[in-house]
Parts: structure tokens; C-alpha cells; sequence
């Protein structure tokens, strides 16, 4: 009796490797439906961290982008 294995792969990308944050955990932070972070540094609080060496902010950003759309719904000059 042959057996079928169904292997499911799941690409995760370290974001974070200070924080070991993911590129999924970024993107679920930004999906908040209450308090949806505008700055990499609201990302940290809503992940429970915060910034070590920073050279993952610039990623952070673009991810942020990504989900936002590019656009703050607030209207600020910050994002």
C-alpha cells in the first residue's frame, strides 16, 4: 500500500535577525484593524520589541508599503 506524503513549503524571510521577526510578522502587524502602525518603530511595540541594531528598518518600511499600499490613510508626513 503506497503512502502519499503532501509536503507543504512555507517561505519565511527573517526580517529581524536582532528580534528574529519574519516578513509574516511584519505584514500581520500591519493588518491591524486597531492602532495599524504607521512607523517601523510602532511595528517593534505592536511585535513586543524594540529596535536593536536598526539595519532592518528600511526592509520593515518597505514591507509596511507593500501592505499599505504605499499610503497613510492618516494623512501625516511621517510615513
Amino acid at each position: 500500500m503506497a503512502t502519499s506524503i503532501e509536503l507543504i513549503v512555507c517561505r519565511v524571510m527573517i526580517v529581524c535577525s536582532c528580534n528574529v521577526l519574519s516578513d509574516s510578522d511584519i505584514r500581520t502587524a500591519c493588518r491591524a484593524r486597531e492602532n495599524t502602525p504607521r512607523t517601523a518603530g510602532q511595528v517593534y511595540g505592536c511585535l513586543g520589541c524594540s529596535p536593536q541594531c536598526g539595519r532592518c528598518v528600511r526592509t520593515i518600511k518597505r514591507i509596511m508599503d507593500e501592505v499599505l499600499g504605499g499610503d497613510c490613510q492618516v494623512g501625516c508626513e511621517i510615513c
